[in-house]
């Protein structure tokens, strides 16, 4: 597992594969592109909005560790006057965007979101929810109560796999050498294409993961090729891609 850049030589490809969710893989798309790249959307879980009803008394402030939080969130809720904790840049942007007029990034992974909100712990009164996934990154809620935070979670969406399976074209591509790069988004992603990609390693393409997290997997699975970006972001992933 190294950080560094898929420009290698023995890469046949100049597809990348984006395994993130829609709607978020089409921008992800967008900016493979523009690197020079050929994008390959098929992600490897998608959102499911829920509707479950959401109670706000006596919160102060939310937080977010995804887009989709915050996109499901919007859905199910008018409230745009709190003030957002946003674990990363591009959650920060969806939150600007949907109407919040106060956001503050952690600019990194839960773990940066955890030591960013007790440090502007002045910025808000009452108690702290996080609307998320059904199986969340990371264990916000404790983290927080240690710090004498009280949080919750609330879940607003959930993530499933899709249809994607060991057989399947995108795979086969990776195993043989079609594609140049394949890049995943979440440890969940991660412990997909480990599953998948289960006795065929070792894999030709970079495998490009945002964090350690989601590059666990693939690293115990056997692949060699795996490269975490140096910051938990896209921005990051991007330059470990770089061009062909």
């Amino acid at each position: 597992m190294v950080e560094g850049s898929v420009r290698a030589t023995g890469v046949a490809g100049l597809g990348v594969w984006i395994t993130r969710t829609l709607p978020g893989a089409a921008s992800t798309a967008d900016r493979v592109r523009a690197l020079g790249w050929a994008a390959l959307v098929s992600p490897l879980l998608e959102v499911r909005p829920l509707n479950e009803p959401l109670c706000l008394n006596g919160v102060g402030a939310l937080a977010f560790t995804s887009p989709n939080g915050v996109a499901a969130f919007t859905r199910l809720d008018d409230e745009r006057g709190l003030p957002v904790f946003a674990v990363g840049d591009g959650t920060a942007d969806a939150a600007l965007a949907a109407g919040f007029a106060t956001v503050t990034s952690a600019a990194g992974d839960v773990h940066d979101l955890i030591a960013l909100i007790p440090a502007r712990r002045q910025d808000f009164s009452g108690r702290l929810v996080r609307p998320g996934a059904r199986e969340p990154a990371g264990d916000l809620d404790s983290a927080l109560a240690a710090r004498g935070i009280e949080a919750t979670s609330c879940v607003v969406y959930e993530t499933v796999a899709t249809a994607l399976h060991a057989d399947s074209p995108e795979v086969r591509k990776l195993v043989s050498g079609e594609l140049a790069a394949v890049m995943i988004h979440s440890p969940r992603a991660g412990r997909l294409l480990a599953g998948m990609l289960d006795g065929m390693t070792p894999v030709p393409a970079r495998i490009v993961c945002i964090s350690a997290a989601a590059a666990r997997p693939l690293v115990e699975a056997g692949c060699t090729t795996v490269i975490v970006a140096a910051h938990p972001g896209e921005a990051a992933m991007l330059a470990a891609l770089g061009a062909p």
